[in-house]
C-alpha cells in the first residue's frame, strides 16, 4: 500500500478514536455510561523486496469498558441498600407508635392497674368502680387505636408491595425488549450504548428485589429471583403478581404468573425494596398485631375468670368485664370445600404469636404453626394446641388439598371491648368464705379461701348450713382433712390445699384431730375485697405466653421492634458505605476520566494532523513524479 493509502487509513481511525473520546467526554455525566475504547490493529503486511512492508492500521471495534463482577457487585449492593433503608425506615415508624407515650399502651396499662388497686382501698365505692370501668374501656380503646395505626401501615405497605410488583414488571418487559434488540444487532457489532442502558435497568431492578444474572451466547441475559424464578429468559419476560394466595385478604402475596394459577413465591423473594416490605410485614407487623392481640386476649380472659369468681355489690356471681373476639379463620383460594373449621379459644396461657395452617390430606387433618413449621396437632375432629380448640367437623365437601389459615391473636386487639356497663358488677368481693370451727384446739389458720369454678352454686352454700372439713389425725402418716368421704392428706410442710364443691381452701399449720374448717358463701359482705387483691395480682403473674406478666408482654414487644429498628440501622449504615465503595469500584473500571480523555484526545489530534501531513507528503511526492516524467 502506498503512503497515501496508509496515511488515509491512519486518519480515518484517528478520526474515529477522536469521536469515541469525545462521545467518553460528552457522556461524562450520564449515569450508568460505561466508557469506551477504540481498539486498533495493523493491517495485514505486504512482502516487497525480501521484507514485510507495513499497510496501515485499522478499527477493530469500539469496545466498552466494563466488568461484570463489578456491575454484580454493584447491583447487590444496590439491592442491599435499598433493602436496609427502608426496613429502617419502616421499623422505625413502629417503634415510634408503640413507643410513644402518647400511643404507647404503658401508661394506660398502668392507669388500668392503679384503677384497680384504688377500687381495692374502697370496694363499696361507686366512684372507685366507675374509674376502674373507665380505665379499662381507655386501656381497650388503646388497644384498638394501636391496632389502627399498625393496620395504616399494613396498608401502606401493601400499596408499596404493589407499586413494586407494578414497577418490576415494567423493568422486566424493558430488560425482554432491550435483549431482542441487543440480540439483534449483535451481528453488526457491539451495541455499546444498549448494553449501557440493560445496565441501568438492572440496576433500577436491582432496587426493587435482589436478582441473579446470566448471560447467554447471543448477549442476552436471564433474570431470575429467589430460589431461582425466572422473570426474564432471553427476549421474554414473566409477570409477577400481588394478591392473596394464602388465604388472608390483609396480605397480598407475591405470585408468578402462569397459564394457571400464580405460583406463590413470597418466601423466596430477597434483597431490595420488595423484600423489605415483606419482612416488614411479617416481622413487625404480624408480628406487632398478633403481641398485641395475645395481650389484649390474655388480659380480658384472665380479669374475665376472675371476676367471674367474685361477689358483686349485688351478692352474683360477677360476670365478663371484658369482651373477647374469635379467632381469625379463612379458606384458602382454590379450595373445594366454602366451609370453615369452628375456632375456639382454650387456655389463653398456651397461646402464641403464630399463625397456624389446617390443611387436608385426603383423610386427616394437620395443623401446622407457621413460624417455625411444627405440626402441633393432626386428626379428626377436635384438634387442640397452643390455646386453641379446632373443630373440623364443621367442614363439608373437602378435597385433598384444601387449607384454611388462622389467625389466633391477630384480630385480638381489635376486638377487645368493655362489655360490663354497670360498676356495681365488679366482683371485689370474694364468693366464699371460711371460718374455723368454734371449739378447734390446732394452731392451723385459713391461709386463703376463694371460689375455684365459675359455676359454684352459692345458695348451696348458706352461712347456716356451711361446708364443713374435719381433720382426722388417724388417717395416712400426718392425718388428713376429710368433707363427704373425700380425703386430703396433710401435708409435710404444713400448707394444704382442698378442693371441693367449687371451692379451694388452703390451710396452713398443724391442726389437732376433729378440728373443723367452714366454708360458706360470703354474701351479706360487701366491703370484702380478697376477689378484687387477687384480680390486681393478676398484673405481677407471668400470664402471657406462660412466662410473661402484662407488662413484660409489651415491654418484650417494644424490645423487639426496637431490636430490629437498631439492626436495620446499623445495616444501612453498613450497607451505604458498601454501595459507595461499589459505585467507586465500577467508576475505577467504566467510569470516564475527564483528564485521562482529554489527553487522549490530544493525543489522537496530533496521531490525526501527523496522518494528514503523511498525505500531503504522499501528494506532493507524487506531483513530483509526475512532473518528472512531463519533462
Amino acid at each position: 500500500m502506498s503512503a497515501s493509502g496508509i496515511g488515509t487509513s491512519a486518519l480515518l481511525a484517528f478520526q474515529r478514536a477522536i469521536g469515541t473520546t469525545s462521545n467518553n467526554i460528552a457522556n461524562s455525566a450520564t449515569e450508568g455510561y460505561s466508557r469506551q475504547r477504540t481498539e486498533l490493529s495493523n493491517l495485514t503486511p505486504q512482502f516487497l523486496g525480501g521484507s514485510f512492508q507495513g499497510q496501515g492500521v485499522q478499527v477493530d471495534t469500539v469496545r466498552r469498558i466494563s466488568d461484570d463482577f463489578v456491575n454484580t457487585q454493584l447491583r447487590n449492593s444496590i439491592s442491599d441498600q435499598s433493602n436496609a433503608e427502608l426496613k429502617a425506615s419502616l421499623a422505625g415508624r413502629i417503634d415510634d407508635l408503640l413507643g410513644s407515650s402518647s400511643s404507647g399502651l404503658t401508661p394506660v396499662l398502668q392507669d388500668f392497674f392503679d384503677a384497680g388497686q384504688d377500687l381495692a382501698n374502697d370496694p363499696t365505692s361507686s366512684a372507685a368502680r366507675t374509674v376502674f370501668l373507665t380505665e379499662a374501656e381507655s386501656l381497650a380503646e388503646r388497644f384498638a387505636s394501636i391496632d389502627r395505626r399498625i393496620e395504616e401501615q399494613r396498608d401502606i405497605i401493601n400499596g408499596q408491595i404493589r407499586t413494586n410488583v407494578e414497577e418490576i414488571n415494567s423493568l422486566t418487559d424493558a430488560i425482554a425488549g432491550l435483549n431482542r434488540e441487543i440480540v439483534s444487532k449483535s451481528t453488526q457489532g457491539t451495541p455499546n450504548d444498549l448494553l449501557d442502558q440493560r445496565d441501568r435497568v438492572l440496576n433500577q431492578l436491582a432496587e426493587k428485589v435482589n436478582v441473579r444474572i446470566t448471560e447467554q451466547d447471543d448477549g442476552a441475559v436471564n433474570v431470575f429471583v429467589g430460589n431461582g424464578q425466572a422473570l426474564v429468559l432471553g427476549g421474554n419476560n414473566r409477570e409477577l403478581v400481588a394478591e392473596s394466595l394464602t388465604g388472608d385478604p390483609r396480605s397480598p402475596d407475591i405470585g408468578l404468573a402462569t397459564s394457571g394459577d400464580p405460583v406463590n413465591i413470597s418466601r423466596f423473594i430477597q434483597g431490595g425494596e420488595l423484600g423489605a416490605l415483606l419482612e416488614t410485614r411479617t416481622g413487625i407487623i404480624d408480628e406487632a398485631q398478633n403481641t398485641l392481640g395475645r395481650l389484649a386476649i390474655s388480659i380480658g380472659a384472665e380479669y374475665n375468670q376472675q371476676n367471674n369468681l367474685g361477689l358483686d355489690l349485688e351478692g352474683n356471681l360477677g360476670a365478663d368485664i371484658f369482651g373477647i373476639g374469635d379467632p381469625a379463620v379463612r379458606g384458602f383460594p382454590g379450595n373445594e370445600s366454602d366451609d370453615v373449621p369452628s375456632v375456639e379459644f382454650g387456655d389463653v396461657r398456651d397461646l402464641t404469636t403464630s399463625d397456624y395452617r389446617l390443611s387436608y390430606n385426603g383423610t386427616d387433618y394437620e395443623l401446622r404453626k407457621l413460624s417455625d413449621g411444627e405440626v402441633v396437632a393432626s386428626g379428626n375432629g377436635v384438634l387442640e394446641a397452643d390455646g386453641i380448640i379446632v373443630d373440623t367437623a364443621t367442614i363439608g365437601g373437602q378435597v385433598e388439598g384444601d387449607g384454611w389459615l388462622i389467625q389466633p391473636t391477630r384480630n385480638g386487639s381489635r376486638d377487645l371491648s368493655v362489655e360490663m356497663t354497670d360498676p356495681s358488677r365488679i366482683a371485689a368481693a370474694s364468693a366464699v368464705r371460711a371460718d374455723l370451727g368454734d371449739d378447734n384446739a390446732g394452731d392451723a389458720a385459713i391461709a386463703s379461701v376463694r371460689a375455684a369454678d365459675p359455676t359454684i352454686d352459692l345458695e348451696a352454700l348458706p352461712a347456716d348450713d356451711p361446708d364443713e372439713v374435719v381433720f382426722d389425725a388417724d388417717i395416712g402418716d400426718r392425718g388428713a382433712f376429710v368433707i363427704d368421704g373425700e380425703e386430703f392428706e396433710l401435708s409435710e410442710d404444713g400448707v394444704t390445699t382442698i378442693e371441693f364443691n367449687g371451692w379451694e381452701m388452703e390451710v396452713r399449720g398443724a391442726p389437732a384431730d376433729g378440728d373443723i374448717f367452714k366454708v360458706s358463701s360470703n354474701e351479706g359482705y360487701p366491703g370484702d375485697n380478697r376477689n378484687m387483691l387477687a384480680m390486681n395480682e393478676l398484673s405481677d403473674q407471668r400470664l402471657v405466653g406462660g412466662d410473661r406478666t402484662f407488662g413484660d408482654g409489651y415491654n418484650s414487644l417494644l424490645a423487639n421492634v426496637g431490636t430490629r429498628t437498631r439492626q436495620a440501622q446499623v445495616a444501612q449504615e453498613s450497607a451505604d458505605a458498601q454501595l459507595a465503595q461499589a459505585r467507586a469500584q465500577r467508576e475505577a473500571v467504566s467510569g470516564v476520566n475527564l483528564d485521562e480523555e482529554a489527553a487522549d484526545l490530544i493525543r489522537y489530534q496530533q496521531a490525526y494532523q501527523a496522518a494528514a501531513q503523511v498525505i500531503s507528503v504522499s501528494n506532493s511526492l507524487f506531483d513530483s513524479l509526475l512532473g518528472a516524467f512531463r519533462r
